[in-house]
């Protein structure tokens, strides 16, 4: 959480925006003919540390700006390598990196001749206030039942100083049941997972600097990989797949054997029924039909008409019954002609 402190004359106030510090106000060698720097904040992220303020609105000339710190050890002003600059920022020297110094900053406006007010920050140590960053996931390696995830610190090591990465994981991108781990390692693994199954992680940073303080950092953004599918189960689909191919063509091979062996009865009973002529089918109810009787009657008054026999198919009955016929009329014919 960065703290702000917006300063009016001599009248200072805090602002919690995500910056730690508050800026105070002070009178020293004050002009009342240019005001002083507003918004003046140090602002640190992984111990990169500056100081920033807003600038000063003049109706003429180059408004310039000058820095100075002390330390808690040394109650004296310092200049450092912001005199008399045009930026509305400075950053902290390598000579005042120092994590467990106490610093105090300040900053007037200068035109001319003419300053501002000084406005001072409160205490700024960077082991307890600066902000600790993510750290960059590198890789992540995938197999059935785990994560393997290397990342990189957000800032270099130092004596004294350690680091704990606490990571929470949960089993998709919807799920609210959340597991942590914690390990002080860049390579890691995140065990115990079930195989095809999204996971979603995030990585935060612990600063440990004695066993009394820790610092915690910034969440990182979540990342989601999908677990792979085991050895073992793989041979178990492909066994299991193997068991439908040769099941699936035994079925097909009894079916085609099935129909070869019964087709007839098959194509029997896939064939519609037989249906006897309407006209028979009524003779057949009721054989006193006048109809039918007409029919002889013409037969016995033409002798050249033949009478019409329907036989089945291969009858050799039908076929006697038709030669003589046949011989009958031929000896008729002979007779009329003698």
């Amino acid at each position: 959480m960065l703290v702000k402190s917006v300063s009016i004359g001599c009248w200072s106030a805090q602002i919690t925006d995500g910056v730690r510090y508050l800026a105070t106000c002070q009178t020293s060698e004050s002009s009342p003919h240019l005001p002083a720097p507003k918004d003046v904040v140090i602002y640190s992220y992984n111990f990169h540390s500056l100081l920033r303020w807003s600038p000063v609105e003049v109706d003429r000339g180059l408004v310039l700006y000058t820095v100075n710190y002390k330390t808690g050890a040394f109650n004296k002003w310092d200049e450092m390598n912001c005199t008399r600059i045009t930026h509305t920022e400075c950053s902290l020297p390598w000579s005042l990196k120092e994590r467990r110094w106490t610093l105090v900053l300040r900053v007037r406006a200068e035109l001319g001749q003419v300053t501002s007010d000084w406005v001072e920050t409160d205490p700024f140590v960077a082991e307890r206030n600066t902000i600790i960053g993510p750290p960059k996931v590198n890789s992540v390696t995938v197999s059935s039942d785990s994560l393997l995830i290397s990342v990189t610190p957000p800032f270099g090591s130092e004596a004294g100083y350690s680091l704990q990465y606490h990571v929470s994981y949960w089993e998709n991108a919807t799920s609210s049941v959340k597991k942590e781990t914690k390990t002080s390692n860049t390579l890691f693994k995140i065990r115990n997972l079930k195989e095809l199954t999204l996971y979603c992680f995030r990585i935060q940073v612990e600063l440990v600097a004695y066993p009394e303080f820790q610092l915690l950092g910034l969440q990182s953004v979540p990342e989601c990989y999908r677990t792979t599918v085991s050895e073992a189960s793989r041979v178990g689909y492909i066994v299991l797949i193997f068991l439908l191919v040769l099941v699936s063509v035994n079925l097909v091979a009894v079916g085609l054997l099935f129909l070869w062996r019964y087709h007839k009865k098959i194509k029997y009973w896939s064939q519609p029924p037989l249906q006897i002529p309407s006209h028979f089918e009524e003779y057949l109810k009721d054989p006193n039909m006048p109809g039918l009787e007409v029919l002889h009657s013409v037969a016995e008054d033409d002798p050249d008409t033949s009478p019409v026999v329907f036989c089945g198919e291969g009858s050799q009955a039908c076929g006697g019954s038709l030669a003589g016929q046949a011989h009958s009329r031929s000896i008729s014919s002979d007779s009329d002609i003698t």
